[in-house]
Formats: C-alpha cells, sequence, structure tokens
C-alpha cells in the first residue's frame, strides 16, 4: 500500500508542481496587492487636489460621456483621505456589429473634488506587462493562468486551476501519511519489530519533521521537503480545498454544499448568465439603488453606509457592499454586508450578513478570506505570503526529489543490463 501512494504521491507532484510554483510565487505577492499598487501607481491612485468629492454616480456618468463605448459597473461610494476613486468600465454592444466594443481599458481613476481623469488601464492585461498592470497581472495570473476566453467563457483557466486544487487537496492526505514510520521487518524479523515499538510512535516519527544540516544536499533537500510539509500541513490544506471551493464555485462547490448542508445561495447561483455579448442593460440607475440600498441597510440597524457597487451584467444583479472608505480590503473577518437588488425592477434579491446563517453558509463565507488570510487580518496576510513561498519551495523540492531517483532508477536497470551481458557471456 505504501509504494502505491507513493506512486500517487510521485505523479500527482508532477502534475502540479508547475502550477502550485507560479500560484505560490504569485500569491506571495498578491497578498500586498493594494500597497504594492499604491506603491507603483500612485499617479493613478492618488488624488490631487483636496476638497469634497463629487458624487460618484456623478463621476460615473461623466467617464461614460467620456466614451460612450463604456459602460460603468464598479465603483466606490467614497474615496479615502488623499486617494483617487477607480471605476471599472465594461464594453457596450456595437450595434453595427452585435458584439462588444473593442476597448482597451476597464479601469478609470478620477480624482474625486474635479472629476478630471488621472489615466486608465486594463487591469489583469495579458501583454505588455507594465508597472501599471503588474500587480493586476500576478493577480490574474494566480487564478486564471490569463487562459483567454473561448467557447463563450473566460472561466476555462479557473477551472483548470480548480481540478489542479483538488488533486493537491487529496494529495495533502498522501503526502501526510507518507510521512509516518513505515513498519519493515528486518531480517531479525519479529524482534525488530517489538525494538521498533518499545522505541514509541513518535520517537520513530520525529525524524521526520527535522531538517539535518550536516547532511548532502539532496538529504537537505528531501529534508526540506518533508519537514516544511509537516510543518504548515495545516495551512497548506485550508490553502488547496479553498482554492479548489472558489475557483469551481459555481461547476462543483455550490452544488456539493447544497446535498450536504442547509445552504442558502446566492442570487447568482440561481439565475443563468446571459451570453458575453448578450449583456443584460439596467433600467435602475446607481444612485436608485445606493438611494434603496442605504434606507434598506438602516432598516436593519447597520452602522455601515453602502460602500460600493457592483452591477453584473451578465446576471442582471446590482451587489452593494457596506463598508467605510479603506474598509474595503485588508481588513478582518469574512468581508462586508452586501445586498442584491434585480437591475430592472429593483426588488430585492437577498442579502450577505457577515457571520450569520447557517453553518453552511458562514463556512462558504469563509472561503475567499481563508484563502487570502484576511480573515485573520494583517497577521493572516503575512502568513500566506510567507505560505506562498512554501507552497513554491515544496514544488521545486519535491521535483529535485524525483529526478534524482529517476537517475537512480535508470542507473539501476543499466547496472542489472550490464550484469545480465556479463553473465551470459561467463556462460558461452
Amino acid at each position: 500500500m505504501r509504494a502505491v501512494f507513493g506512486l500517487v504521491h510521485r505523479w500527482a507532484g508532477l502534475v502540479t508542481a508547475a502550477f502550485l510554483f507560479f500560484s505560490g510565487v504569485t500569491g506571495a505577492v498578491i497578498s500586498w496587492d493594494h500597497a504594492l499598487d499604491d506603491r507603483l501607481n500612485s499617479h493613478l491612485t492618488e488624488a490631487k487636489t483636496h476638497g469634497g468629492a463629487r458624487r460618484s454616480t456623478e463621476l460615473a456618468a461623466l467617464i461614460e460621456a467620456r466614451d460612450r463605448r463604456a459602460r460603468v459597473t464598479y465603483l466606490v461610494t467614497t474615496p479615502e483621505a488623499g486617494a483617487s476613486l477607480a471605476f471599472f468600465v465594461e464594453p457596450r454592444i456595437d450595434p453595427e456589429t452585435g458584439k462588444r466594443f473593442a476597448l482597451d481599458y476597464n479601469q478609470v481613476f478620477i480624482d474625486p473634488a474635479t472629476g478630471e481623469e488621472l489615466g486608465h488601464r486594463y487591469w489583469g492585461a495579458v501583454w505588455p506587462v507594465t508597472r501599471e498592470n503588474f500587480v493586476s497581472f500576478l493577480y490574474k495570473l494566480h487564478y486564471t493562468l490569463h487562459i483567454p476566453e473561448f467557447w463563450g467563457s473566460d472561466r476555462w483557466g479557473m477551472r483548470l486551476l480548480g481540478v489542479i486544487a483538488i488533486i493537491w487537496t487529496l494529495d495533502c492526505f498522501v503526502g501526510f501519511y507518507l510521512t509516518l514510520p513505515a513498519r519493515r521487518k528486518s531480517a531479525a524479523g519479529a524482534a525488530d519489530v517489538v525494538r521498533r515499538r518499545d522505541r514509541g510512535f513518535w520517537a520513530t516519527w520525529k525524524p521526520a519533521w527535522n531538517i539535518k544540516t550536516s547532511g548532502s544536499a539532496y538529504r537537505i533537500n528531501f529534508d526540506i521537503h518533508r519537514a516544511f510539509g509537516l510543518w504548515t500541513w495545516g495551512v497548506l490544506f485550508v490553502i488547496a480545498f479553498t482554492a479548489f471551493s472558489l475557483n469551481l464555485y459555481f461547476e462543483v462547490f455550490s452544488p456539493l454544499m447544497k446535498t450536504v448542508s442547509s445552504y442558502t445561495p446566492t442570487p447568482f447561483e440561481l439565475r443563468t448568465a446571459a451570453p458575453l455579448d448578450q449583456p443584460h442593460v439596467p433600467i435602475l440607475s446607481f444612485a436608485d439603488v445606493i438611494a434603496k440600498g442605504e434606507a434598506d441597510g438602516r432598516g436593519r440597524g447597520w452602522p455601515e453606509p453602502v460602500g460600493a457597487v457592483y452591477y453584473a451584467q451578465q446576471y442582471d444583479i446590482y451587489s452593494l457592499s457596506f463598508f467605510r472608505p479603506g474598509e474595503d480590503h485588508g481588513a478582518g473577518g469574512v468581508g462586508p454586508a452586501q445586498l442584491y437588488y434585480d437591475g430592472q425592477d429593483g426588488r430585492s434579491l437577498g442579502e450577505r450578513v457577515p457571520w450569520r446563517g447557517t453553518a453552511a453558509d458562514v463556512f462558504v463565507q469563509a472561503q475567499f478570506p481563508m484563502h487570502s488570510g484576511r480573515i485573520l487580518g494583517l497577521p493572516g496576510r503575512i502568513l500566506i505570503s510567507l505560505m506562498g513561498l512554501v507552497v513554491a519551495a515544496l514544488s521545486v523540492t519535491g521535483v529535485v526529489i524525483w529526478d534524482r531517483k529517476r537517475r537512480a532508477r535508470r542507473a539501476a536497470r543499466r547496472s542489472r543490463g550490464g550484469a545480465v551481458v556479463q553473465a551470459m557471456a561467463a556462460a558461452e
């Protein structure tokens, strides 16, 4: 059985190694995405003037007036002190072709006091990689590999990495099993087994947790692979499982949750996404939905104002997030409260209240915060950043172990072949 698990671990590691290496390195960086982006692109993220901010809905209309090809789909209602406002846009449909206009940007930065455009960029652009899109390039690489849209879907990269995450999650248990002491019988037979039992389980397992710095380079590499995997096993499992749940949320995770527990689906799960070239056009405006959300939030006793609004064109759903300026990224917990509204008639489609609902609801809420470490605030982000480096190290050391054993097996086969030839020659 141990040999079978060893084979499974070897091939699971080889299949996932390259993906996990890039995911680990990018994950270590994007734990600090907002801070890095602000540092690299202060010309976009810092306001030029001071004074009272204009309404975000007015600024959104200004963006659309400047480029009729673009529709604002995301806005933050109140800027942080000294910061610009970032709006996300998506292309409208070209009436002549019936296809989306070709936009070379999807994010616009506006001075909140004057309405001046500070610049725009394509968040997550594949090429060219510039200072302005470097962080977003890494962020999107982390969960999509930048696999482009085809067959009417832009989720193929997420699905591929979701499958990799499933393999990784299962392999966590296989790798852990392989660190346990093997029960072997030597020439001494049962007497050897008795002596091993006398030593105790922990005494036999303890070397797996240590790194012998005085050993050979290969031995140190092997110890790093095994010990790092043991020291961080629990966190590795959480990262692997949440990577699966996030990347295959609609395809696997949500249907699975519905079969095992009482689970409240989001409005996005209850609607079929429209084709990318047939997006919905809302009747309800940003101003209308913000006013409705503010009233409903006060009615629920929520102290936070509407902090951001997102309109999902493929689902015809407005999603309102409630937070104070600056609390939308890096804060602890499972994220802000949210309300959902229909884009046509404004009817309420549901709510998301942090830490409330069934056990399954809370479990679902915690997936991204656990994966990103933000459930623990700053300490969690530091932990996840370090774990990204650990994942990359485990990928590299695992491949080194495989390569060393592969060369050893080849040498052994050549040696056996040579011995056979010598034996046949001697017989002649």
